[in-house]
């Protein structure tokens, strides 16, 4: 598979056989590993380890490229690199020609991407099925990757060490920040249809505001805040798996929330000219004025759309059934889960978790379990 074609007609040419072509190098791959001779000294110990140790990887390898070869749409050209949605599929045994179509990912750090997120189970789905609704703006499903991609070069960059060897190895950390963004804008433009505005939506990924915010100078933020005991009794009822929460426990899912929380809004209040906290309380009680709100913060249009986005799914919205809160969001906007918790959760429970989450005073949430949430004043 060594020669690289420029010809458009090339790859139409070979269809009919470059998949099994694909298939038959891989089988030959199988065949040798299997089949071929096998050092009669690695009998025992420390050598016999090595040896298992190098034909699992060998194994893994062919089991990933079969995969990869699986997901390939047609036609299949050993000599072209395929795309697996938008993102360019270069595997290393296939030959890689230049791609016809351009990159992404310069595109988005000069352009308006809002940005959604919260403590998981505070609406921020709600939020980005309202937005999609709206006939010029397109969030979809969460891509889960961002988060971690961020995670990981957070990591990196907080350790004086990983630091030096990048510098070392001639990363700088605005070299490391325009890559990050142009994987960001590859999967945020690539993973749904083309849209004037774009945005995404993976909760936690406003854990890195400020980094996403050098990346990304004209992206907005819409923080999704609701009462930390409403959040703790939604992830204990639906068992809701979050790294680090125990989800059994309503104190220490309250606790998760404060932490993320005060984070959060503390990021938010540090760039108030591109960040709104958006309160899930006053979100379903008057969506009319708070989608208002949320679209002049945008400086988008207006549309009516936006308020009967459970009419849209399948058109303008799509919905992921991985994501916990699917179901919740194909009804039109309601109040049925305001204050479920309120007669649920234990009141001694209650009371440690006001004591212990000052984000609740902090954000202007009553103690008072009888008194109406969305009349109370929470901090903007």
């Amino acid at each position: 598979y060594g020669t690289t074609h420029s010809n458009p007609g090339y790859e139409a040419s070979r269809n009919s056989s470059s998949k099994t072509q694909c298939t038959n190098y891989i089988y030959f791959k199988v065949f040798v590993l299997f089949l071929g001779p096998r050092p009669t000294t690695l009998s025992r110990g420390c050598a016999m380890v090595r040896h298992r140790a190098v034909l699992f990887v060998c194994l893994a390898s062919v089991a990933a490229n079969m995969y990869l070869l699986s997901r390939l749409k047609k036609p299949y050209d050993c000599a072209v690199p395929k795309r697996l949605g938008d993102v360019t599929l270069v595997m290393s045994t296939l030959v890689p020609v230049p791609t016809t179509q351009p990159v992404q990912g310069k595109q988005l750090a000069s352009e308006l991407v809002v940005f959604v997120g919260g403590c998981p189970r505070s609406g921020t789905t709600l939020a980005r099925a309202m937005l999609d609704a709206h006939p010029d703006i397109r969030c979809g499903e969460e891509t889960r990757i961002l988060p971690r991609i961020l995670s990981m070069a957070s990591k990196m960059t907080q350790s004086s060490l990983e630091q030096r060897r990048l510098e070392s190895g001639g990363v700088s950390e605005e070299l490391l920040d325009r890559a990050i963004a142009a994987f960001m804008s590859e999967i945020i433009v690539g993973h749904g249809i083309p849209s004037k505005y774009l945005c995404n939506k993976d909760p936690l990924l406003l854990q890195h505001m400020k980094h996403i915010a050098r990346m990304f100078p004209k992206a907005k933020f819409l923080l999704m805040i609701r009462d930390g005991r409403a959040v703790a009794h939604s992830i204990v009822s639906r068992n809701i798996t979050i790294s680090g929460v125990d989800s059994r426990n309503y104190l220490n899912a309250a606790l998760f929330w404060n932490k993320v929380a005060q984070s959060m809004s503390e990021d938010c209040n540090n760039l108030p000219e591109r960040c709104l906290i958006v309160f899930y309380e006053k979100l379903v009680s008057d969506p009319s004025t708070q989608m208002k709100e949320v679209l002049r913060f945008l400086d988008i249009p207006w549309h009516d759309n936006v308020l009967r986005h459970h009419e849209m799914i399948g058109l303008e919205v799509s919905l992921s059934k991985m994501e916990p809160s699917t179901n919740q969001v194909k009804k039109p906007v309601n109040t049925e889960s305001l204050d479920t918790w309120r007669t649920i959760i234990p009141p001694a429970i209650l009371e440690r978790i006001w004591e212990e989450c000052d984000m609740l005073k902090e954000l202007g949430y009553p103690k008072d379990i009888t008194k109406d949430i969305t009349n109370s004043q929470p901090v903007t």
